[in-house]
């Protein structure tokens, strides 16, 4: 027991001898001579270290990228005009030659297009000091009167894809710019009719055989040009618009390359008009079916804004029952207004119209509230127009049904109005000059929760908010 107390006791001392003896014999080497040991070099004296970079916003990165573009752009220009003035004629020193060069570069000067950075500078002007952090990660309202040859006309001889669109596209582009498509179903479908236009049109480059795969260019040169052209330079896309196009890139990649181009052509037009119909109008229809059976004689319906599936519904139930509309409707848009002349025209309803701020005092009548949806969430939440979600909230004490059709189903979970939002015109909130000290907000959209939601409406029947997410992954399998 001693020895064996003493053995475990001396364990530690042993140990840290051990220890001691390889730090010392690590400073000799081989022959067992001391070792020097490497001493750190000094920084010299004349060495400067330049200061790290500030971290850029992603606005700033945006224009700093814009700029580039931009100035890119105007080299090629530069370049394609100094080899067309070589290739004219070796009569450069003549006065008439070095006239007609002059009003050449000053007739390209005048056509070129206006380049991104400045609109940028244009469209923000010295509103940048104003910039509020919490929105900044938004795309900024672009005024079309500020950049108009974008919108008008495109140059014939370009080395850009995207300043070769087609006319359909541009005046689609336009429509999106000025407000005169504003809602989620015109502007889905107003975006399938032109790229059908644009695709029927395109010839590809080097059709010999007729045979070509022609596949490649509709995407590279036709589709991404034209909806970078929508969401950049008119206005955000949709959620809808979003899947629209992702099914237009599956209808063409799913063609065969070697069909021929008028029949992948038809084929291709056949498939858009398809999924019009049947995504979009006839699901109107069939959302009218479902939600009509909710109506019942002496019901008081509130509505909101201008909703083509609430419209649909509205219109369906009006021709077996007896009912009253309430429409309200909010600044700046004021679509309520073309809702209520078309139900006063077409099925003379017995219509009140309100403004937001009066919901308070019309709420104690109604019965129903019928809301429209620009996309819904997998969550169960509703993106829509500004102010559903105040209409939402004040309806606690009755049903409160959203018509919406499945297209518009996202997969993405959003838990506030901020991270995902659309920037409008300033000048529609308030005009005149504006201070220092003022900042004008106006966003497109806002937030429901699920939790405000009694029942989504789409054309696959009536369904809980929390069912959303099985239903996408029915509608999309893919995913």
């Amino acid at each position: 027991k001693d020895t064996h107390a003493f053995s475990s006791w001396n364990k530690p001392i042993v140990q840290v001898l051990c220890i001691a003896t390889m730090e010392e014999s690590s400073t000799l080497d081989v022959s067992g001579s001391p070792v020097e040991k490497k001493t750190k070099k000094e920084k010299p004296s004349n060495l400067v270290i330049p200061p790290k970079k500030p971290k850029l916003t992603k606005a700033e990165r945006r224009a700093q990228q814009e700029h580039q573009r931009a100035a890119k752009a105007q080299r090629q220009t530069q370049q394609a005009n100094t080899s067309g003035g070589k290739a004219q004629g070796q009569e450069e020193n003549s006065p008439s030659t070095v006239s007609n060069n002059s009003q050449g570069q000053n007739q390209a000067s005048a056509t070129a297009p206006i380049p991104k950075a400045d609109v940028k500078t244009v469209t923000d002007g010295k509103n940048d000091p104003k910039e509020i952090s919490v929105l900044s990660h938004l795309p900024p309202f672009r005024d079309p009167k500020d950049y108009p040859d974008q919108l008008l006309g495109v140059q014939l001889q370009s080395f850009s894809v995207k300043e070769k669109l087609h006319p359909e596209i541009l005046k689609t582009g336009r429509a999106y710019a000025t407000g005169k498509l504003c809602h989620g179903n015109p502007r889905c479908r107003a975006m399938l009719k032109s790229m059908d236009a644009a695709i029927q049109d395109h010839v590809p480059d080097d059709d010999v055989d007729n045979k070509k795969d022609y596949r490649h260019e509709w995407l590279n040169k036709v589709l991404k040009p034209s909806f970078q052209f929508f969401t950049e330079d008119c206005r955000p896309h949709s959620v809808g618009m979003g899947n629209a196009f992702t099914f237009l890139k599956s209808a063409i990649g799913a063609l065969d390359r070697d069909m021929e181009l008028q029949k992948a052509k038809g084929l291709l037009s056949e498939s858009i008009d398809a999924y019009i119909q049947e995504r979009i109008d006839y699901a109107d229809l069939a959302i009218a079916k479902h939600a009509s059976e909710k109506i019942v004689d002496g019901d008081v319906i509130l509505t909101y804004g201008n909703s083509e599936a609430v419209r649909a519904v509205l219109v369906e139930a009006a021709k077996t029952k007896q009912f009253r509309v309430i429409v309200c409707d909010a600044r700046p848009l004021l679509t309520g207004k073309d809702l209520l002349l078309e139900l006063r025209q077409s099925n003379n309803l017995d219509c009140t119209y309100i403004y937001l701020n009066a919901l308070s005092f019309v709420m104690k009548d109604v019965t129903k509230v019928f809301l429209g949806a620009d996309a819904l969430m997998s969550d169960g939440s509703v993106f829509g127009l500004l102010g559903t979600a105040c209409v939402a909230l004040a309806a606690q004490s009755v049903p409160v049904l959203v018509c919406s059709e499945t297209y518009k189903i996202s997969n993405r979970v959003q838990l506030e109005a901020i991270t995902n939002n659309e920037l409008g015109n300033p000048a529609h909130v308030l005009e005149g000059p504006l201070g220092d000290n003022l900042r004008v907000i106006a966003l497109t959209y806002d937030l429901t929760p699920a939790s405000f939601v009694s029942g989504i409406i789409t054309e696959m029947g009536i369904l809980p908010p929390t069912s959303v997410a099985v239903l996408s992954m029915e509608m999309n399998p893919q995913q």
